[in-house]
């Protein structure tokens, strides 16, 4: 699933491409894929400008002229991409919008899993719930250590999943998480609220950086992720234990390991990131 730098990613390049273009009409060809029904969901966006596109989390929101917003997530395997009016349709495409100028956006999808959905701008949080309870982006600004202390001293929940849970902190998926806890030399399995002041500021600073970095990256492509220019994302390099199992750790040369934590495949070097004493004694029963 793409993460938040890979939407950003995406965001960017949508707004290079067709902010300040005016829709024409829209093909909606998977009717389950937009909310309200197709037939309202086209008729809406006839003459609205893409005004400009902002990201929430994983979300894409789409800003049109007259105060419609359009909150789209790509899901698994969602892309845009933008080719001349009337060029070949590929089977996955479910979505396109015809814009003025003879180009058309479109939006593929092998899953079908994506969904967009019409709302008046200024209350997306009301009408999709799991938007209004994302958590802070992981920036300087907006992740504050005050914020981290009082969140992970309230939870008892290993890590990981707490990591993954999006009101929590905005954005982060398995690769990204696994790739601060990494660097931050914080095992998976650590219960949230047994980490320290020191250990949540060095997480605070590898999240915002990491996040920053792999934007700058253009995103991690290990499926099947591209820009919306059709290009790979290249921060897949730059991954210091995410698909790394079995290879020595950068640090210490100890093999990186690969186990299940809340059914997710999760990446670590048992020496730089040592089992918290109730997970080793876990594996030690095992």
């Amino acid at each position: 699933m793409p993460e938040l730098p890979e939407v950003e990613t995406v965001r960017r390049g949508l707004t290079r491409l067709v902010q300040g273009a005016t829709i024409d009409h829209v093909d909606v060809y998977y009717a389950k894929m937009v909310r309200p029904d197709a037939e309202i969901f086209t008729a809406d966006l006839i003459g609205r400008k893409i005004e400009r596109i902002d990201r929430r989390g994983k979300y894409l929101l789409f800003r049109f002229s007259g105060n419609l917003t359009m909150v789209s997530h790509l899901r698994m395997e969602g892309k845009y991409d933008v080719q001349p009016e009337g060029s070949p349709i590929p089977k996955h495409t479910h979505v396109i919008f015809h814009l003025t100028d003879n180009r058309e956006l479109r939006y593929n999808d092998t899953r079908k899993f994506g969904r967009m959905r019409l709302v008046e701008t200024g209350t997306e949080d009301t009408e999709l719930p799991s938007l209004g309870k994302l958590g802070p982006e992981p920036t300087a600004e907006t992740l504050t250590l005050a914020y981290m202390q009082q969140a992970f001293g309230k939870s008892h929940k290993v890590v990981k999943p707490f990591l993954l849970d999006q009101s929590r902190i905005a954005g982060l998926g398995n690769i990204y998480v696994d790739e601060v806890l990494w660097l931050s030399k914080i095992n998976p399995l650590t219960p949230a609220d047994t980490l320290t002041k020191k250990q949540l500021e060095t997480l605070r600073q590898n999240i915002i950086a990491e996040i920053a970095v792999a934007i700058k990256g253009h995103g991690t492509t290990v499926h099947t992720f591209s820009t919306a220019f059709g290009e790979a994302g290249n921060f897949q390099n730059h991954l210091h234990v995410y698909g790394h199992e079995g290879e020595p750790c950068e640090r210490c040369g100890t093999e990186i390991v690969k186990i299940k934590v809340a059914q997710r495949g999760t990446h670590l070097c048992p020496h730089c990131q040592p089992y918290p004493p109730e997970a080793l004694e876990e594996r030690n029963d095992d």
